[in-house]
């Protein structure tokens, strides 16, 4: 045998022998180190486990190696992986992660070596500098863990590290200590959008020579000035993120290295990036080449010949799919998301093409059958375009498609029965489309081939009708069903309690009915159930919520369900989101809430809670959102609001709590406490001095007991965005701070009984979009300013005070304006003849609602109560389409301009009880949004306007008690107003029953008589006359000569009329 056969016998037996070693360590039982057992288990005492997925942690389990999570070494035992990651989905969706302290006694775990924290909640803690002793880690991932603070320079102690991932976790300066990790291949340190990390120097970088992996997304660079040649210069370096950076301004090294980058990620995108020919995947997101938002796709990325990636989503390129991109052979993964692109009759080249996504472009017409050669397509994303037609049938060439997605299209008609053939299909949306389309048909349409396979189910809001089928059963491996806003009937089927794997479920805003909690089986993966806004009735048992002991988010308001539990019942499952409004949960307090320790979002409003809130439910509650309102909850509150989470909101409205108002922490930033019955002062609760700034941006108190002055401390919550004290017992004049809040765009202080000029410190406020400051004592001028300062004003009422003088021709400037209320004051002179500028008034169309917008809230809808047609009337939902001008019970004299009648948007206009002269504009008619108009208890003269009738929204018309004349025009709608509508004038005319014609013989008839009547004298008025003067002035004359009598007459007078008014009032009662 020769040498070299000697050699490979040798080592095959070599082999065989490692192998036999191998198989026998992994037969052998390997036991734990009973000290890290000890450490482990110390570790997780301090760990909050939502889940309880570390129940195999525990002392009767005493071979830790076995746990879950943990890896132990074969031949020692000791400890020297812990895999705690959850996946970012599962946490922030379905709230399965793990959160509380991380122990230090992890450190004396002295052969650990990988330790994966990511994806879940640490409260924002710092991140721990412990860490940093655990010399043993190649391994350190602490990404979107809920740490969040500066990297520790301790850090550098870590030498042995080969990955580090800080992502979303690290933010403030970059300790230059990381350059001391030689030995990192992988390298994450993207920011979190709360606070940038920022790298004033990124000289370290350059000893990170075996760097393979670098993200630095949404770092601020724009202090370092050598960080291009620095990255380029990287040898080992295969893909860098720079994502939405601030970089400065760069000198360009005249020759570019990158030798090895093949993948890069930024948002500005230079010239220089064009000249990376071996880059392979290239994502170049939001702003990438020009501030232009109709700027074309770069023509220079046809130079990079080699990517197979290609994603320009979130740019705003507005053009058509250039040619050349089609040229680019390689592609297999094409994402195009959020632009205004076009596609072109070239687009059938890319048939490579393994991913594409074109959602929320400006794609016309019908799908190109071009299309249908695509298949090699695993994912098509063509969603919140403008695509029409019905959905083609050659989709079914697509054998390959995992994921679909064609929602929000003009599509027409059902899925088509060819979908069938796509049996790969995981994924399947078409929401918002017009199907048309009975549910059981698109599951016989995708039954039995894709049933199989399909994961998700979507169609939001596309027109499907019928029951669900028991066909449901059949979709075993369904994860998602998503049916929400449609037109479903009947009852949840027995089959979906078939569905073992279903985790999210949505049925809102449906026609369903019957008890689904009786129907729901066992869903032990289910951690999403929304059924809110159908017909559901019935009594929910705690048995029927045994079956879901996952579930995280519950969404059931606007039912007609019941719960009926024992007082010491504690759920398995534990919440995050939990909506109720609208079930029947009382009289009792429902002490179970208690249990759910994790709950972030409630609503139980309108459960006919007639109880008080424990105290205890105070010290434990972590909601940021709670809702309480419309119950019958009585009692007070504690003198603190506790509040442990940021951006809390706490409504409270419409019950019977009383006492003083709570004080409310830094944190809270909206708190509605109307319509109940606090008292006393609101100075304790508005001015009490705190170390931290105040998020507080809508503070409601509305209708409640409160009184005093409102005191003058308004400059500690300078975010406030609404404040609405109406209905109160305020005296006094505003006061000076109020001017100082800057953001503030509704203000409603109504009935109470504020004096004083109008508020001066108004005139900073010009954010202000509503301002109500009727029902008081407000006296003098509306002073000019207001109409130069205050120009986004939307909502001016004034209502019901006692101001004078003119309406300032400023108002004319306030073009947002659409409803002005200035009723019942004592303003003269003329109505301004600039009306017409106020061109809110002139567009028919405007917004349906109206909001609020700031920083943490995203339209908050804006209410007002407007005097409209008599009576008042409290408008949210629909107040943008509300225009009206309200100038009724005044002084105003003069005619009725002309240019009142340009304002063709106008709904409501009441100019009655004032001083008005002159005619009835003859154009009036143009007004043709006009629903009521009011001129009544003025002195107008002339006739009623022809154009009058063109007014075919009019519903409520009064012209009475004036000195018009003539006949009523005679129009579709005019006839059948009340003739109380027209009574003291000189009409005639239906309503009227006065005719406005009259026959010829009973004309001369009446003429003769009257002849008569005069051509003698009628002694009896003469003597009525004579005697009527010397009565009065036998009576009235001696009043003039003694003062006496004079004042003994008018006391006796006074006398009367008091008693006379007492009578009345006791009769009312």
């Amino acid at each position: 045998m020769s040498p070299n056969t000697h050699t490979r016998m040798l080592i095959i037996v070599l082999i065989f022998l490692h192998l036999y070693c191998l198989s026998s360590e992994s037969e052998s039982i390997i036991e734990c180190i009973p000290s890290e057992r000890e450490v482990l288990l110390r570790f997780k005492h301090h760990l909050i486990d939502h889940t309880n997925k570390l129940s195999s942690w525990n002392a009767s389990n005493p071979n830790c190696c076995n746990w879950d999570y943990v890896v132990c070494s074969h031949v020692t035992g000791h400890v020297l992986q812990l895999h705690l990651n959850t996946s970012g989905h599962d946490c922030d969706e379905f709230y399965s992660c793990i959160g509380g302290d991380i122990s230090d006694s992890v450190v004396e775990l002295k052969h650990l070596n990988y330790l994966n924290l990511s994806g879940n909640y640490f409260g924002g803690k710092q991140i721990p500098t412990f860490l940093s002793e655990i010399t043993s880690l190649t391994h350190l991932d602490l990404s979107d863990s809920g740490f969040q603070g500066k990297i520790p320079h301790q850090i550098r102690n870590l030498s042995n590290l080969i990955y580090l991932d800080l992502s979303h976790v690290a933010c403030g300066k970059l300790p230059h200590q990381i350059g001391n990790l030689t030995n990192l291949i992988h390298l994450g340190l993207q920011s979190n959008s709360y606070e940038l990390l920022v790298i004033e120097n990124a000289d370290w970088l350059s000893a990170l020579t075996s760097l393979e992996y670098l993200d630095l997304s949404g770092a601020n660079l724009s202090t370092s000035l050598d960080w291009l040649h620095i990255m380029q210069a990287l040898p080992s370096l295969q893909e860098l993120h720079l994502l939405d950076c601030s970089l400065s301004d760069y000198k360009q090294p005249p020759k570019l290295n990158f030798s090895s980058l093949l993948s890069l990620s930024i948002s500005v995108a230079p010239k220089w990036i064009f000249q990376l020919n071996k880059l392979v995947s290239l994502k170049c997101q939001s702003n990438c080449y020009s501030n232009d938002i109709d700027s074309p796709i770069p023509d220079g990325i046809q130079n990079l010949t080699m990517l197979e990636n290609l994603d320009l989503s979130y740019n705003l390129f507005s053009s058509n799919i250039p040619d050349w991109l089609y040229g680019l052979h390689h592609l297999k993964v094409l994402n195009l998301d959020d632009n205004y692109l076009r596609w072109t009759n070239a687009f059938g080249n890319l048939t490579s093409l393994v991913s594409l996504d074109l959602s929320s472009n400006q794609i016309e017409g019908a799908i190109p059958t071009l299309l249908g050669n695509f298949t090699s397509l695993a994912s098509l994303d063509i969603s919140d375009n403008q695509l029409e037609g019905e959905i083609p049938t050659f989709l079914e060439n697509l054998t390959s498609l995992v994921s679909l997605d064609i929602s929000g299209n003009q599509f027409e008609g059902g899925i088509p029965t060819s979908f069938k053939k796509l049996c790969n299909l995981r994924d399947l949306s078409f929401s918002n489309l017009k199907c048309n389309q009975q549910f059981n048909e698109i599951l016989y349409i995708l039954t039995p081939c894709v049933s199989h396979q399909l994961k998700s189910l979507v169609a939001f809001g596309s027109q499907i009708s019928g029951h669900l089928s028991n066909q449901l059963g059949m979709f075993k491996n369904l994860e998602k069903l998503g049916l929400s806003n449609n037109s479903i009937i009947g009852e949840i089927p027995q089959s979906l309690a078939e569905l073992s794997s279903l985790k999210h479920a949505e049925f809102s805003r449906n026609q369903l009915s019957g008890n689904p909690f009786k129907i729901l089986g066992p869903l032990p993966k289910l951690t999403f159930l929304a059924i809110g806004d159908n017909l559901f009735q019935g009594i929910v048992h705690e048995d029927d919520l045994e079956n879901f002991p996952a579930l995280r988010v519950l969404s059931a308001s606007a039912n007609n369900l019941a719960l009926k539990v024992t007082p010491s019942w504690k759920p398995k499952f534990q919440l995050k989101i939990l909506l109720m409004s609208s079930w029947k949960l009382g009289p009792s307090f429902p002490s179970w809430i208690q249990s759910q320790k994790n709950l972030e979002y409630l609503d139980m409003s309108n459960v006919g809670i007639s109880d008080s809130i424990p105290t205890g439910f105070w010290e434990t509650s972590s909601s940021s959102y709670l809702n309480f309102s419309h119950n019958h909850i009585h009692g007070k509150l504690p003198k603190a609001l506790k509040v442990q989470e940021f951006f809390q909101i706490v409504d409270l409205s419409s019950n019977h709590l009383y006492g003083n108002l709570p004080s409310v922490g830094d944190n809270m930033i909206w708190l509605d406490l109307s319509h109940n019955s606090f008292s006393g002062s609101i100075t304790d609760f508005l001015c009490q001095k705190s170390d931290n700034s105040n998020w507080l941006q809508i503070l409601n108190l509305a209708s409640n007991n409160l009184s005093g002055r409102i005191p003058n401390c308004w400059r500690m919550w300078p975010e406030l965005v609404e404040v609405n004290l109406e209905s109160n017992c305020f005296i006094g004049s505003l006061p000076s701070s109020m001017g100082s809040l800057s953001n503030l765009q509704q203000l409603r202080i109504r009935n109470n009984t504020h004096s004083g000029k109008f508020p001066a410190s108004l005139k900073r406020n010009r954010k202000l979009i509503s301002l109500d400051l009727g029902e008081n004592n407000l006296t003098g001028d509306i002073p000019a300013w207001v109409g130069e300062r205050l120009t986004n004003l939307k909502f001016l009422r004034l209502r019901s005070n006692h101001l004078s003088g003119n309406i300032p021709n400023t108002i004319c400037g306030m073009e947002s304006l659409q409803d002005l209320d200035l009723a019942r004051n004592k303003l003269s002179g003329n109505i301004p003849n600039c009306l017409n500028h106020l061109s809110a008034m002139i567009n028919k169309v405007g917004e349906i609602s109206e909001t609020l917008s700031s920083v943490f809230m995203n339209n908050a809808i804006i209410s007002m109560v407007l005097w409209v047609k008599g009576m008042d009337i409290e408008y949210s939902s629909i107040l943008g389409l509300v225009k009206n001008i309200d100038l009724s019970a005044n002084k105003l004299s003069g005619e009725i301009p002309m240019e009142i009648t340009d304002l063709s948007g106008l709904v409501y206009l009441n100019l009655s009880k004032n001083e008005l002269t002159g005619h009835i504009p003859q154009s009036i008619g143009n007004m043709e949004s006009l629903e009521s108009i009011d001129f009544s208890g003025n002195q107008l003269t002339g006739d009623t306007p022809q154009s009058i009738t063109n007014l075919s929204f009019l519903n409520k018309l009064d012209l009475s008690y004036n000195h018009l004349e003539g006949q009523i025009p005679t129009g579709t709608q005019l006839q059948t107003f009340e003739a109380s509508s027209f009574v003291g004038n000189n009409l005639c005319g239906p309503p009227l029953q006065l005719s406005c014609t009259v026959p010829d013989d009973d004309a001369n008839d009446s003429n003769e008589k009257e002849r008569k009547k005069h051509n003698g004298v009628n002694w009896f008025f003469v003597f009525m006359a004579f005697g009527f003067i010397v009565g009065f002035w036998g009576f009235v004359g001696p009043l003039f000569i003694f003062k006496s009598w004079s004042y003994a007459y008018f006391r006796f007078l006074d006398d009367m009329g008091y008693k006379l008014q007492s009578c009345l009032g006791i009769l009312s009662l």
